[in-house]
């Protein structure tokens, strides 16, 4: 299984729904909080985000929150492959 990231803060409505939706799927993932957390917010902007959700699946990242983009990352295809097709 491939690590996951979900760079949140309290209050934002993409972030909690992106959070259900890992818990839905029982995939395990690692909860950082930009606002109470200087390191996790110096991540996020390492990979050129300043938004929230930010998820990590492996090595690749999305900015926000697309449902069915999520599925696929977490699938053993990766987004790009799939979207080739």
């Amino acid at each position: 299984m491939k690590r996951v990231l979900l760079y949140s803060q309290p209050g934002c409505p993409p972030c909690f729904a992106a959070k259900q939706f890992l818990k839905a799927r029982n995939v395990a993932f690692e909860y950082k909080d930009v606002q109470a957390d200087p390191v996790a917010l110096r991540e996020l902007t390492a990979l050129k985000s300043r938004t929230t959700p930010t998820i990590v699946v492996g090595e690749e990242v999305m900015i926000g929150f697309d449902p069915e983009r999520l599925e696929l990352m977490l699938a053993e295809k990766t987004w790009p492959e799939i979207a080739r097709k």
